[in-house]
């Protein structure tokens, strides 16, 4: 089961392709819908070698940081090996 709790964002890498994919105007807009209702769905994160790497949630992450936020609502879930 997982278990919501805060991460703190400077601790959380985006994989770099990941980062390709960033929209700035995505991320407006769901920083305007979190000034009003606040952080509604938790991102996923997976344990890194220093800190946590990204799983799903990038725009939310980006929208939060770009508010100024330090933490973040998120799941820590375990990678499977294949």
């Amino acid at each position: 089961m997982l278990i919501k709790k805060p991460f703190p964002i400077a601790d959380i890498r985006i994989p770099g392709k990941r980062k390709k994919t960033l929209d700035p105007v995505k991320v407006q807009e769901i920083a305007e819908d979190m000034l009003e209702n606040g952080q509604l769905t938790p991102i996923r994160l997976r344990n890194g070698k220093s800190g946590y790497v990204l799983i799903e949630g990038f725009h939310r992450l980006e929208a939060l940081r770009a508010l100024g936020e330090d933490m973040v609502d998120g799941y820590l879930v375990h990678a499977q090996l294949h």
